[in-house]
């Protein structure tokens, strides 16, 4: 059986809004090829989940499935009560009009049609959705000046606009249609420092406004720090850890957030010695079928074969949006190895930046 470790009560508050969001035991495959695996997991209103994983986690394909863009295998998503994994064919089409749920794809560049005008792109959903001329001026109007854009902007295709406003304007075309939930795909991967904190901001500051609960994917954990709630890590198709974010970035409790949080830049002397010790090899050969990261875990041994692959992730609806929980048998005991403060990561943002570059 998998170990769930204790909770960690320290660090930043969840949100406590409703369920907008929640996943039970989704398992997606591509063809035979398993993506993800039993995942379990909560967004709530007014919340912002981070989700962290290394390429080929299946962090992208989560998200794609929650919005309908990729086949679920087995398991359920539900959106505000509603089960999105029954809707097939016309109901699917309708819902996706309906824009309850919104996708902000990585690369603006790409994501936006390149011929069509600020206004065109913003209004889109709208159009989409079925909202009459009369009112999409206004609302795209309103949207733009959210996200701020100067109104002026509007007649602009998205190559005459700067990578931070190219961004801003998918961030208001994602808010136009009044979703409940939001999905950021990498959304600040390609800006600059100064555009990433403006975008940062203004995704902390929607989520309040507008009461969405936000799921961003990224990797860059410093930026998280500084706006998630929570932070979900993903491995090999597996949710091993989740709990608040700084708990998770700052004392994590599997070996494997701990590798993915020591590894952000930065010179700090115990963070090398964190990398240093979790690159070190196996401690033990465990045999297939057990703990995914056995294989490349310092920790593991006889014990991490109990575990099935790809395994029960830990399971929110118990542990509840303020439970720190791992899929590890030595959580946290193997951190007293690492360094005597049991911190891996020195958080250098922790809170962002109030510039508003235009």
């Amino acid at each position: 059986m998998t170990t769930i470790a204790p909770s960690i009560t320290d660090g930043p508050t969840p949100a406590t809004g409703s369920p907008t969001l929640r996943i039970e035991r989704l398992e997606v495959r591509y063809g035979r090829t398993p993506v993800l695996g039993g995942v379990d997991l909560e967004a709530r209103s007014g919340e912002i989940l981070g989700l962290i994983g290394e390429t080929g986690s299946g962090k992208t394909t989560l998200a794609r499935a929650v919005a309908g863009l990729a086949p679920v295998t087995a398991g359920r998503i539900t959106v505000d009560g509603a089960d999105r994994t029954a809707l097939h064919g016309r109901s699917l089409r309708t819902a996706r009009r309906a824009g309850t749920v919104q996708y902000m794809f990585q690369d603006p560049l790409r994501s936006l049609d390149p011929d069509l005008t600020v206004a065109r792109l913003v209004g889109e959903p709208l159009a989409v959705a079925g909202v009459p001329r009369t009112e999409r001026g206004p609302r795209v109007r309103e949207a733009l000046d959210r996200v701020g854009l100067d109104t002026a902007l509007a007649s602009r295709t998205p190559g005459a606009l700067s990578g931070g406003q190219r961004q801003r304007v998918a961030l208001a075309r994602a808010i136009v249609g009044r979703p409940r939930l939001l999905l950021a795909d990498e959304p600040v991967s390609a800006l600059d420092a100064s555009n990433r904190n403006h975008v940062l901001r203004l995704l902390d500051r929607l989520r309040r406004e507008l009461g969405l609960a936000v799921v961003v994917i990224s990797h860059d954990l410093d930026s998280l720090a500084g706006i998630a709630d929570r932070i979900a890590v993903l491995y090999r198709g597996r949710i091993v850890e989740q709990g608040p974010a700084e708990a998770v970035l700052d004392r994590p409790l599997h070996p494997y957030s701990a590798l993915l949080a020591a590894s952000a830049p930065g010179p700090d002397p115990a963070r090398r010695t964190v990398l240093r010790l979790l690159r070190a090899p196996a401690a033990a050969a465990v045999p297939a079928g057990g703990c995914g990261f056995a294989h490349r875990c310092p920790f593991a041994d006889a014990a991490c074969a109990e575990v099935p692959e790809p395994g029960p992730a830990p399971a929110v609806p118990t542990a509840g949006p303020e439970a720190h929980v791992a899929a590890c048998h030595h959580s946290p005991d193997w951190r007293a190895r690492l360094h005597p403060d049991a911190t891996v990561r020195t958080p250098d943002a922790t809170t962002i930046p109030q510039e508003q570059p235009r």
